[in-house]
């Protein structure tokens, strides 16, 4: 299991991309989605809500069980993945790619995230 270097990983198991135009891309990792099983359903915050990093912004539910969804910024949701909520199996199946869950206007410093590297001895330890 590879975690892309250029990202920024919780300990909550989402990922983080380096801000585009001040929007950074949001989701979770292969770790968390192969932990969970089989994702069935996904609830995203709405476009236009305000987020906190490390609060709870949604829920992820697989055939195993229901996860909560944790914003690793504090921001503003600028754009959710439609085809995630169409289909729940791309977490499952591209997580760093079409698994992709939401886009956030980050407003100030990500709380405090791990490298790629930080996350990969975390999830052993």
């Amino acid at each position: 299991m590879s975690n892309p270097q250029q990202l920024r990983y919780s300990k909550e198991h989402e990922w983080l991309s380096g801000a585009e135009e001040g929007v950074s891309t949001v989701g979770i990792t292969e770790h968390a989605a192969n932990a969970l099983g089989d994702v069935v359903f996904v609830q995203l915050p709405e476009v236009g809500a305000t987020v906190a990093a490390g609060e709870t912004c949604g829920e992820l539910e697989s055939t195993k069980s229901v996860s909560d969804l944790y914003s690793p910024v504090d921001g503003e949701i600028a754009e959710i993945n439609e085809d995630v909520v169409n289909d729940p199996s791309l977490v499952n199946s591209a997580p760093f790619e079409g698994g992709w869950l939401f886009k956030v206007k980050t407003s100030g410093e990500p709380a405090e995230l791990l490298s790629a590297d930080e996350y990969a001895a975390f999830i052993q330890s």
